[in-house]
């Protein structure tokens, strides 16, 4: 009896090593756990396009947004483990969204991480009509005109809301935070008016502050921003002890995928990010790739692990209660 497991053991590595080294071979279908036009879309597609020439096939890109992106990222936690569904995870999918909203999947224990990939800070945006012009007029505004303005968040945890609550206790302001499912509509109902103020990717934000529509009055980094220089950082617009927060993507598939797979992709997406044309638009969107020597599921991993640790505590401390 114990031969004959050990034999179909053998028989069951060798039929999924040789599945594996065949893979792709069809198109691999990459989630987008937002609705188009914010900057997990943009992130996304071009690196979609970027990975098809190592792969072989084409990686279509599929917007599935809603729940602060855990309805994509439950359908990818709970595809089959043979690669052909991947997911474009973020710091909101990965490390806010867990620890606020129930979730019928572990976004540690269900997923294989392939690769680290970018990094980008938050630019803090007004529409034009709010009569500011830095951080701390607005925080003058705010006080003087408790709960009468809004300010659009991406969703239950994700970064805008955990910022909003954290400029709302630092500065001892009153305003309401308008979820949405993505900063496609934020984007949208901010330039007609219909909210004040958000947190926004330099992705989704900086052609409309160079078009005056919006203005930028803060950026969530150590440095200014080389598209926006003029924009001063959180902390030298006066957040008290500063604010930095990173907003970082990454490429997961389901837990169970096959190394040689994991592998594959991860060749594919480092390939993708080295391209030229790859890199000069996520330059002109604001974006950061990771260093080449982070580009692997282990980076990617104790990205995570070291991101829990850090927020999940200020979340507590900034009292923002589950879902």
């Amino acid at each position: 009896m114990k031969r004959l497991r050990a034999i179909a053991v053998l028989a069951f590595v060798a039929a999924t090593s040789a599945w594996a080294q065949n893979y792709p071979a069809r198109p691999v279908n990459l989630v987008v756990p937002f609705p188009p036009g914010g900057m997990t879309d943009a992130v996304g597609r071009p690196l979609a396009d970027g990975m098809r020439a190592s792969l072989g096939q084409t990686v279509v890109v599929e917007n599935l947004g809603g729940a602060s992106g855990s309805i994509g990222s439950g359908r990818v936690a709970h595809a089959a483990s043979d690669g052909y569904t991947i997911l474009l995870g973020i710091w909101n999918t990965h490390v806010s969204v867990p620890k606020l909203v129930k979730l019928d999947y572990d976004v540690v224990k269900d997923f294989a991480p392939i690769i680290y990939m970018t990094d980008a800070p938050l630019l803090l945006t007004a529409h034009r009509s709010v009569p500011v012009s830095s951080f701390k007029e607005l925080v003058e505004w705010l006080r003087a005109n408790p709960d009468k303005a809004s300010s659009g968040s991406a969703g239950i945890g994700s970064p805008p809301h955990l910022l909003d609550e954290l400029v709302r206790k630092h500065t001892k302001t009153r305003f309401q935070t308008v979820h949405y499912r993505g900063a496609g509509p934020i984007m949208k109902d901010l330039m007609g008016a219909q909210i004040q103020m958000a947190f926004l990717n330099p992705a989704t934000a900086s052609p409309h502050v160079r078009s005056g529509v919006i203005k930028a009055l803060g950026v969530t980094s150590a440095q200014r921003l080389k598209i926006l220089p003029e924009v001063p950082t959180m902390a030298e617009a006066g957040f008290p002890g500063g604010m930095e927060f990173s907003l970082w993507s990454g490429l997961y598939a389901p837990k169970g995928t096959p190394p040689e797979i994991i592998d594959k992709l991860n060749r594919a997406a480092m390939d993708a990010l080295a391209s030229q044309k790859v890199r000069d638009l996520y330059a002109k969107l604001g974006l950061e790739i990771a260093p080449r020597e982070k580009q692997t599921p282990q980076a990617l991993a104790e990205l995570q692990r070291t991101e829990i640790a850090k927020w999940w505590p200020i979340i507590d401390a900034a009292g923002i209660k589950p879902q």
